[in-house]
């Protein structure tokens, strides 16, 4: 499986880097796992609505020229639908024995995701009602993962 996590804004903090490259280790034993890293776009502290669009609309143009026709889109979304641990491996097992190798997650900038993206998503997900850094976000996601791996395998996962 050929798994891509597209996102928006650049990975700063060193010790956020530590455990996503851990994880992207981990997960070396199991799938193809790459980041695309996109810029943001610069934006004033304060927006109106349309400016908000705007630039919703231009960080999910970036996203979906990244994404190919044949890859099943998971969008990352608070209005998405929640998953346990076992429900995201059962879903990543099904693309994979429906022959859908490719999977792309993305995870929007600050200001959420466009309504394209959400349209072009074959399904939305939220790990929480509460907002997370997308920083944060690629880490949790990332763990996530393998940890479905590790469901799907029937090995044990420790901590």
């Amino acid at each position: 499986m050929n798994i891509s996590i597209v996102t928006v804004g650049k990975l700063k903090e060193k010790y956020l880097k530590q455990g996503i490259d851990e994880y992207l280790k981990r997960l070396s034993a199991y799938a193809k796992v790459e980041i695309i890293e996109l810029p943001d776009e610069k934006a004033p502290e304060t927006l109106s609505e349309v400016e908000m669009e705007q630039i919703k609309e231009k960080e999910g143009e970036r996203i979906l020229q990244k994404i190919s026709s044949d890859t099943h889109v998971i969008a990352l979304a608070i209005q998405g639908k929640m998953k346990s641990s076992e429900d995201l491996a059962e879903t990543l097992d099904k693309l994979a024995t429906y022959g859908k190798s490719k999977v792309a997650f993305i995870i929007g900038g600050s200001l959420g995701l466009s309504k394209e993206v959400l349209q072009r998503a074959d399904e939305s997900l939220s790990f929480s009602k509460m907002t997370f850094p997308h920083q944060l976000m690629r880490l949790i996601l990332v763990e996530q993962i393998y940890r479905a791996f590790r469901i799907n395998r029937g090995e044990p996962y420790h901590k």
